[in-house]
């Protein structure tokens, strides 16, 4: 099974937030999530982020790829630094 980190969108119209979520690859976007990683909420300046990182740390190191915007999340937060660390020394 390959897994898809990505945010699915939810909350009103003109007023977005996002949950960091964890999908089967080879299933539909709206299907059942496998797990839910985090939250992030654009609106607010700073950017509100919450991200369990020990539990997305643990989906990166079994192969679940980001999306360009929740790899972007995980850079500013130190996992993908942490990842190519650990794999490259």
């Amino acid at each position: 099974m390959s897994a898809r980190i990505r945010m699915k969108k939810t909350g009103k119209k003109g007023q977005p937030y996002f949950r960091i979520v964890v999908l089967d690859r080879s299933r539909s976007r709206d299907t059942e999530v496998l797990d839910d990683i985090g939250f992030y909420n654009p609106r607010p300046d700073p950017r509100d982020i919450r991200l369990d990182t020990e539990k997305a740390y643990e989906w990166l190191k079994k192969g679940a790829e980001p999306s360009q915007t929740v790899r972007e999340i995980f850079s500013k937060e130190g996992l993908m630094e942490k990842l190519h660390e650990e794999k490259y020394g």
